[in-house]
């Protein structure tokens, strides 16, 4: 395949590039929790989780007793290569892998 100007064009791997943007326009960056590399917020994999500042033993105790432990929401943001080698995302076989 050859463009109007003469040069050769590059293969699409994707037809999304990757990404989850649609027609949205620009979207922001965000930064890799891992490496620290900036990504676009569409395409890197984010991570939520609750974070409790006290022991899980003691606050199995305090929930008996009534009391309300107040846990911490965590956001973590990984970039593609990051997120399949901390295992976050597995590589899927051809066949199950959308086309």
């Amino acid at each position: 395949m050859t463009t109007p100007y003469g040069g050769l064009e590059l293969a699409k791997k994707r037809k999304s590039g990757g990404r989850s943007k649609g027609k949205s326009g620009k979207t922001g960056t965000v930064q890799c929790s891992k490496c620290g590399r900036i990504v676009p917020a569409d395409k890197a994999k984010k991570y939520t989780r609750r974070v409790s500042p006290v022991d899980p033993q003691l606050a199995r105790e305090l929930r008996k007793q009534g009391a309300f432990i107040h846990t911490k929401k965590i956001t973590q943001y990984y970039c593609i290569s990051c997120a399949v080698h901390s295992g976050r995302v597995q590589i899927r076989e051809e066949g199950k892998r959308r086309s």
